[in-house]
């Protein structure tokens, strides 16, 4: 299929593609179109202009900022796993992009624009919520920040207003020891659940994606002594998450998950 009519603009500055937000409320922000582009081509979202992005390189740049990191929104996924900065300072952030789609994906698809698309299943968009982030937008307004839970409120929705767009995402620096697991049916795929955990002492959190509506963060008072006792303990956590019916098999996927992802920590791996 192909996509409804539209008009195209090319933003030289993020100035310019606010400015055109503004004068256009239909419009949407082009940048990897990785999620927009299939939507637009099912006729799913009818933009009336697109504001291609891609050659603004302010929007580009991965900076160190206090203990963790300031990433820019145009960031593509491949770079997230190859950045020598990020692998340093935030590895869990490239293991958790290497599991984005394929090399194809990765390789246009950008950290703003998934995290824009807010689908519950998303990698990036748990790893956000897990770490506590926080989103920096911008319009004709102002400048607003956003914490990841302010900003995810539920299925492919967020508090951005349609004249805003998103500049930069600010990742704290990780407490403790992590660990990140899912589980596809399929390489590529989006995953059926997964886990983000750390471990802080006997302490830590898990933060579960692909179920319900949008990732969430549960803390870990103590991870216990054996495997069977963490088992327990995180089906007992697993029941707080609300799904639907046709969704409660994942449950035990998202456990067995999790079971992983802290076993990576205790491998060192």
């Amino acid at each position: 299929m192909k996509p409804a009519a539209f008009e195209y603009i090319q933003a030289a500055s993020v100035e310019e593609a606010i400015q055109a937000l503004a004068d256009h409320p239909q419009a949407k922000i082009l940048a990897g179109g990785q999620s927009l582009v299939p939507l637009m081509n099912f006729r799913l979202n009818r933009p009336g202009m697109l504001v291609d992005v891609n050659n603004i390189d302010d929007l580009a740049t991965i900076a160190v900022k206090d203990a963790g990191l300031a990433i820019g929104s145009l960031v593509r996924h491949q770079r997230l796993v190859e950045d020598a900065l990020i692998g340093d300072r935030l590895p869990i952030l490239a293991q958790a992009a290497s599991h984005i789609g394929h090399w194809a994906i990765r390789n246009r698809g950008t950290i703003g624009g998934s995290l824009a698309h807010a689908d519950p299943a998303a990698e990036l968009v748990a790893l956000m919520i897990a770490l506590n982030g926080t989103l920096v937008v911008r319009s004709h307004r102002g400048v607003r920040r956003l914490t990841a839970d302010e900003f995810f409120l539920g299925y492919f929705t967020t508090a951005l207003e349609p004249t805003e767009i998103i500049v930069q995402c600010e990742i704290p620096a990780p407490t403790g020891r992590m660990g990140f697991s899912e589980v596809v049916r399929r390489p590529g795929d989006f995953a059926l659940a997964g886990a983000i955990v750390a471990q802080s002492g006997a302490a830590g959190w898990v933060t579960w994606f692909g179920l319900g509506s949008r990732p969430e963060r549960f803390s870990v008072s103590h991870w216990g002594q054996d495997d069977g006792e963490r088992h327990a303990m995180l089906g007992e956590l697993a029941t707080r998450m609300m799904l639907a019916e046709d969704e409660e098999y994942k449950r035990d996927i998202a456990v067995n998950a999790a079971m992983r992802a802290y076993r990576q920590i205790k491998e060192g791996k």
